[in-house]
């Protein structure tokens, strides 16, 4: 390898020579890669842990193999991987080379490769001793991307079973030391200094009144006038980055440039970005999280950071992604804030307040926390894994996302019923796309090569590249423009060129590819809703009022512009759908429409019947206000087809009462006052008596269970009117068996027995305690106040007047008797003469009569 001048790599604005702190364990590293197969590195922002320790083991350490580097995101593998070349004088693709999705430079003289986007998952599925490579660097372990997790994972199984000699560093720049200490306890754990140039940090709440975009184009202009040097500004997304944009253009000074910076810019504006000003001028960058680390801005000694971020969010009960907008990590704060001091002492303006700062988590959340995990569980079936928890994690993948994520995959023909890799699986995993797509490049492979039916006569020859061209689509979608898809195919963009032939090269070799690469003209729409079909069987949709609004296969609505072309269709699959954001005030709870096909049903339905299944169901029509029968063909909750049915039998009128309660709520049957006191005590048994297991009789658990204690009272049962007359205290008394009613009738009775031997009512509230209201004078003699369950709960007793008034409620009757009774006493008697006020009513006989019948 070429000789490094380590101490001239970087020079400050003086001309002065800069030393990578970096340097200073170099020899403490490798000395540890010596001995231990795992090491952890802290090194914060500036210590040149990305683009000064690569090198420096390569030079140094006594590792015969290559090393692969594991970067979170493609601008900084590939600017990574440029710099280090750049060290070495030499082009990138001799020693350091980079593997990123569809781009590739790398030759037989790589020593150092850095990968990124499920690369390096990829290169251990294919080759799971990693031959040849001595050790894997996991860089900006920090971010908690899900392929670092998987990388980990993966990588330990290796160790453990395949390859003791390989080694693993992990290193970061924020690193959570006891939770990885506690996963790798063998790991010697090294700290790197990071750089000494002092950041100076306050913050500035935005105002209240102003737009977000006003607010923070005056903060960038103020900080612009105050310092010197270009700036980094820290926004959520690329909607804010434009809007913050047109803010600034025309307010800056004619030396100052404006440059956006997000991952879907083209690879020259990223440059453009990244590269230092031009001399005499300077450069404001707007950038999402995407340059906070790894990612060198030349120049930069200002920073303005709005503290927040836009992150996605899986939903496992919808199946789909929330794009949310939040708040920070104080570790991202750091990360942010460290971006002006790399080369001399900056500044940095948080546009929040130091409250807000102090109340942010510690660190970010793991994506495998809140991911779809459908890519995750291929990769491990593909593994040989077929329990996540026989892996290491830093953080197990929850169990419903893994649970939605093997139905998906399973509906996708990946999985067989034992969850088990089928052939079609194995293709979809090895293929190196996430499964929806890699469903679609298979199907494409299979019409291609004539092994199934083609939708459309004469395309079968485009089916591949029409397959091919959309992945490269949903991988990469159009930022702008309109939905439908079969317009995107037909046009001839150069943005999806490369990765089409990419991967139309991978499925069928490159000899046949240059055959069938342009064989796009023309190409059908049935054969781009077939093909859709195959990855997103559960995004067909219904149109439901011509205006845009649309109903996937789980109910779930979407919706597109009512200006849309595709607005008027009557069924679309749509593969590329966004939830809306759960900001304050935004009622309109259906999912956005990006991309989408119009779908001819009726072909579908020949082509893949078992997307669709026959239901007899029967129903109430508020209409006509009866019962009717259907006969009904279903795509998951869409109906496609309806006939009536002549009577239905009495299981299914059942089935139709049941239904139209759940529809309606259980609050539409027969409350009785029994019925209403009974599920009162079990709600409060629950709560009081919790040793017992009480059956749950919440409306979600009455609606959830109508068949086990509303079905049986059924019988004879055929219309609305039979199903309100139906008593529903039996109903729930059925739920508890013996033991469970002999407990509720002696710890919270319907009645109590006072003094006199009248049984009272006991009356039951979900707020508040039980009351017993009784005339006082059949209290006398009673000393202490009643109490239920167990005696943990005093009864409120209501004194009522001879008249039935209320005259005071208490829970401590023995403390009214000694205390406010007195009162009572001397109003009475002259009100109710007829009747005892003794002076010393606890130890006085009880009396339903007045003084002339004792």
């Amino acid at each position: 390898m070429p000789m490094l001048q380590w101490h001239t790599l970087k020079v400050n604005p003086y001309g002065e020579p800069l030393l990578l702190p970096i340097y200073d364990v170099v020899e403490s590293v490798i000395a540890a890669l010596k001995t231990s197969r795992q090491v952890l590195l802290h090194a914060p922002t500036g210590a040149g842990k990305s683009t000064g320790l690569p090198l420096a083991i390569l030079d140094k350490s006594p590792l015969s193999g290559r090393i692969i580097m594991l970067e979170p995101r493609r601008l900084a593998a590939r600017s990574v991987a440029e710099r280090l070349a750049e060290q070495l004088n030499e082009p990138v693709g001799v020693t350091v080379g980079y593997r990123m999705r569809a781009e590739t430079k790398v030759s037989a003289s790589t020593r150092l490769e850095v990968v990124t986007e499920g690369v390096l998952a990829r290169m251990l599925q294919q080759d799971p001793e990693l031959n040849g490579v001595s050790l894997v660097i996991l860089d900006e372990f920090h971010e908690r991307s899900l392929q670092a997790d998987l990388a980990l994972a993966l990588l330990l199984d290796v160790q453990e079973g395949l390859r003791d000699d390989l080694r693993v560093l992990v290193m970061s720049a924020t690193l959570d030391n006891q939770r990885l200490s506690s996963l790798l306890p063998d790991a010697p754990v090294i700290v790197s200094e990071g750089r000494s140039y002092p950041v100076a940090r306050s913050y500035h709440p935005l105002p209240a009144h102003q737009p977000f975009e006003q607010s923070v184009g005056s903060a960038v202009l103020r900080l612009l006038q105050q310092d010197t040097g270009s700036l980094l500004l820290f926004l959520p997304g690329v909607s804010e980055i434009q809007r913050v944009l047109a803010q600034l253009e025309g307010k800056v000074n004619e030396d100052t440039l404006l440059c956006p910076l997000y991952g879907a810019l083209s690879l020259s504006d990223q440059r453009r970005a990244i590269a230092p000003a031009p001399t005499g001028m300077r450069k404001v960058v707007l950038a999402t999280n995407i340059a906070e680390t790894s990612l060198t801005i030349e120049g930069i000694r200002l920073v303005v950071d709005s503290g927040l971020e836009r992150t996605s969010r899986f939903e496992p009960k919808s199946g789909l992604t929330r794009l949310i907008t939040q708040r920070i990590s104080q570790a991202s704060m750091v990360q942010r804030a460290g971006r002006a001091g790399r080369l001399e002492a900056g500044v940095c303006w948080h546009l929040f307040s130091q409250e807000q700062a102090e109340r942010a988590p510690e660190h970010s959340e793991p994506e495998i926390l809140h991911s779809d995990l459908s890519s995750l569980l291929l990769s491990l079936l593909q593994w040989g894994c077929r329990d996540s928890n026989q892996l290491h994690w830093l953080d197990n993948p929850p169990q419903p996302a893994l649970a939605v994520a093997g139905a998906l995959l399973q509906r996708l023909g990946a999985l067989d019923d034992k969850q088990q890799l089928t052939a079609r699986g194995w293709q979809m995993a090895g293929s190196g796309s996430e499964p929806r797509l890699a469903a679609i490049l298979c199907s494409g492979k299979i019409l291609h090569a004539g092994k199934v039916p083609c939708s459309a006569p004469g395309q079968r020859h485009v089916a591949l590249a029409a397959a091919a061209k959309l992945v490269a689509i949903l991988e990469d979608p159009p930022r702008r423009g309109h939905t439908d898809l079969i317009d995107w195919i037909a046009s001839n963009q150069r943005h999806w060129q490369q990765r089409t032939s990419q991967l139309i090269r991978s499925l069928v070799g490159q000899h046949e590819q240059r055959e069938i690469g342009n064989a796009l003209e023309n190409v059908s729409p049935d054969l781009i809703a077939e093909l859709l079909v195959q990855g997103f069987p559960d995004r067909i949709a219904k149109n439901r009022d011509n205006q845009g609004r649309f109903q996937l296969t789980n109910g779930s609505g979407v919706a597109l512009e009512r200006e849309d072309p595709l607005s008027g269709e009557s069924w679309l699959v749509i593969p590329s759908l966004q939830l809306p954001s759960l900001q304050q005030g935004n009622s309109n709870p259906d999912a956005r429409g990006l991309l989408a096909c119009s779908l001819n049903i009726e072909q579908i339905i020949r082509q893949h019947p078992l997307l669709f299944t026959e239901h007899a169901a029967v129903e109430w029509d508020d209409c006509k206000g009866s019962l009717r029968a259907w006969k009904r063909l279903q795509c998951g909750r869409l109906i496609v087809r309806a006939q009536p049915l002549s009577k239905p039998s009495e299981s299914e009128l059942h089935e139709a009462l049941l239904n139209w309660v759940r529809q309606e709520g259980v609050s539409v049957l027969n409350w009785s006052p029994d019925a209403v006191q009974l599920r009162i005590r079990l709600q409060r048994a629950t709560e009081w008596l919790p040793e017992v297991a009480w059956p749950a009789v919440d409306d979600d658990a009455l609606l959830s269970s109508l068949e086990q204690w509303l079905l049986p009272a059924l019988g004879g049962v055929s219309d609305l009117k039979g199903l309100r007359q139906v008593e529903l205290f039996p109903c729930l008394m059925d739920l508890l068996d013996w033991q469970q009613r002999q407990i509720l009738d002696n710890e919270l009775p319907t009645n109590y027995t006072v003094p006199t031997g009248s049984k009272m009512t006991i009356r039951y509230f979900n707020e508040k305690p039980p009351v017993l209201s009784v005339r006082m004078q059949e209290m006398y003699g009673e000393q202490q106040n009643p109490v239920l369950a167990k005696g943990r709960v005093p009864l409120v007793i209501e004194l009522l007047s001879p008249a039935h008034r209320p005259l005071q409620i208490t829970q401590d009757l023995a403390a009214f008797w000694r205390g406010a009774y007195r009162d009572v006493q001397k109003e009475m008697k002259g009100r109710y003469p007829k009747h005892l006020w003794p002076d010393d009513p606890a130890n006085t006989a009880p009396t339903r009569r007045v003084k002339k019948y004792m």
